[in-house]
């Protein structure tokens, strides 16, 4: 039996390709009235009679009663999303592996998981149009089941009865019997419009555009606003929220990157990838499987976003100003190696870079995380560098300027945020975010900034970076940062991205630098970079 997964993947809501439909028609609620009616073939007739049917090609007994792998894996990742807080980008690759899914099958249940997850809140008000009581009175598995159902009858390449048959049969097999009916009448009544239909129902009763962007691109109201204020911030124009959140929802290509002077970046382009046009030593994955190849289990060869190479790369390759340093071609001397820091490192990505250009420069490297699990993952994302080079230390990374000061000659702040700017890669963050996340993590983000400060040395650069560009977790903390402190002087961040570029980025503005998903197609990562003045500056008046 055909699943209607097909070679052609998956396509955008409102695609043409199913059968059409009279809007309009629900069918009748589920529980009361007679049973199903079917004809001498064996199949269900039309209960809603309005339009023609278009059933099933099997009978009732033909029909499928066994879960598909594939969308078994996207409901497993569903459930843990919902039920345990997991991250589906860690759930995703292990349920795969358990269930042997090959290359089709694995891409399949990706973009269904990813999809339904992006897409959870639009989904979600479209299922209470067909639902007879709150979704909150459902069982949490049997809504997670919904979900994926209607993103693939309403924006994925899968014929209806496949959708409906299958998700049926997925029902019965991790939920029940007895659910099953449900999620097949309420998939039927989803699968009589199109998306755009939906869409236009739900929207025509909203007045304000911001609502209306919110249900049309499945993000919460308040990013939406948040991300129009990060924009007009960052000196862009506003009208660019449709391109930017129309990208926070397409799948992202898998970035790499080859470890300077360790990585082998063949491999990759031998494998698919493509070279990428932003950095050195970068390529985008063809797909498949990565961990086949020898660099990628050795650990030269890793995914990260093309932003946070970029912004590790500027603050590995930004100007000092060291007092007391002779220049290296004077008889007898040279200067002293330089000392790096990284105040947050966990899990790792951003240190093993950074530590491989540390070892390329003769640097030495002091990686900080304050969970100790984390900190294991530092370790092993480091395990490529030699070990002469890099140190990991498990504590508060607010202690470092106390117990360093002005020992790091660069020193990298990847602060905890809201990780707005990286919604295209965990799909499930943007439900489980809220304002009061501002709030909460303003003042951390301050102390760590400040611990940096203090651990940097006179003429020594931070750089404080975020994946988020709301304008609370970066102008406003570096504007805070000039304001309290007479210690630092703001550099050009956007200069120094366009420093190790391949090609101007323009992502600067006012001295900060803020990356793009819509105009760079990196995660929405924001760079500051300051300077370490020397202690006799004069006080800045209060």
């Amino acid at each position: 039996m055909s699943d209607g997964r097909g070679p052609g993947g998956s396509g955008r809501r409102g695609e043409p390709g199913r059968p059409e439909r009279e809007p309009g028609g629900r069918g009748r609620p589920e529980g009361g009235g007679p049973g199903p009616r079917r004809d001498t073939h064996g199949r269900e007739r039309n209960r809603g009679g309005r339009g023609p049917r278009q059933f099933s090609g099997q009978a009732p007994s033909q029909r499928s009663r066994a879960a598909d792998p594939a969308r078994l894996v996207a409901f497993e990742v569903l459930r843990a999303v919902s039920r345990d807080d997991a991250y589906a980008n860690l759930v995703m690759p292990q349920s795969i592996r358990r269930h042997r899914l090959d290359r089709r099958d694995a891409a399949f249940a990706t973009e269904l998981a990813y999809g339904a997850l992006r897409g959870q809140g639009t989904y979600d008000a479209i299922l209470a149009l067909n639902v007879d009581r709150p979704l909150s009175q459902l069982d949490p598995a049997v809504l997670d089941v919904l979900r994926l159902g209607a993103h693939q009858l309403l924006a994925m390449r899968v014929p209806p009865h496949a959708a409906l048959n299958q998700t049926v049969a997925l029902t019965r097999a991790v939920v029940g019997a007895g659910p099953s009916s449900l999620v097949n009448a309420v998939l039927r009544r989803v699968s009589a419009r199109t998306a755009d239909e939906w869409l236009a129902e739900l929207t025509a009763a909203q007045p304000d555009a911001t609502e209306r962007d919110a249900l049309a691109y499945a993000h919460p109201s308040w990013i939406v606003r948040a991300l129009r204020q990060s924009l007009a911030a960052h000196g862009r124009p506003v009208e660019e929220i449709t391109e930017l959140l129309d990208a926070d929802n397409a799948a992202p290509v898998v970035n790499l990157v080859a470890l300077p002077g360790l990585g082998r970046l063949e491999e990759a382009l031998d494998a698919g990838a493509q070279p990428g046009d932003l950095v050195e030593d970068s390529a985008l994955s063809g797909g498949g499987d990565l961990g086949r190849l020898p660099a990628v289990r050795e650990g030269t060869l890793r995914a990260q976003d093309v932003g946070s190479q970029l912004v590790a790369r500027a603050v590995a390759a930004a100007p000092l100003h060291r007092a007391g340093d002779v220049p290296a071609d004077a008889a007898g001397a040279d200067r002293r190696p330089e000392r790096w820091l990284d105040v947050c490192a966990g899990p790792g990505g951003k240190a093993a870079l950074l530590g491989a250009l540390a070892a390329e420069q003769g640097a030495t490297l002091l990686a900080n995380e304050v969970a100790p699990h984390r900190a294991e993952l530092v370790r092993k994302a480091l395990a490529p560098v030699p070990d002469s080079v890099w140190e990991v230390r498990t504590g508060d990374g607010r202690d470092l300027g106390r117990e360093y000061p002005g020992r790091f000659d660069r020193v990298v702040v990847d602060a905890p945020c809201t990780g707005l700017g990286a919604l295209r890669r965990r799909p499930e963050s943007r439900w489980r975010r809220s304002p009061s996340d501002l709030a909460e993590l303003g003042p951390l983000q301050r102390a760590l900034l400040d611990a940096a400060i203090d651990a940097a040395a006179p003429g020594g650069v931070v750089g404080y970076i975020t994946c988020s560009p709301h304008p609370a977790e970066t102008t406003v903390v570096v504007a805070d940062a000039l304001k309290r402190r007479h210690d630092i002087e703001l550099l050009d961040a956007g200069a120094a991205l366009d420093a190790v570029a391949l090609r101007p980025l323009g992502a600067g503005h006012d001295g900060t630098a803020q990356l793009w998903p819509h105009v760079h197609s990196t995660d929405a990562m924001f760079l500051a970079l300051f300077r370490k003045l020397p202690a006799a500056t004069p006080s800045k008046e209060t």
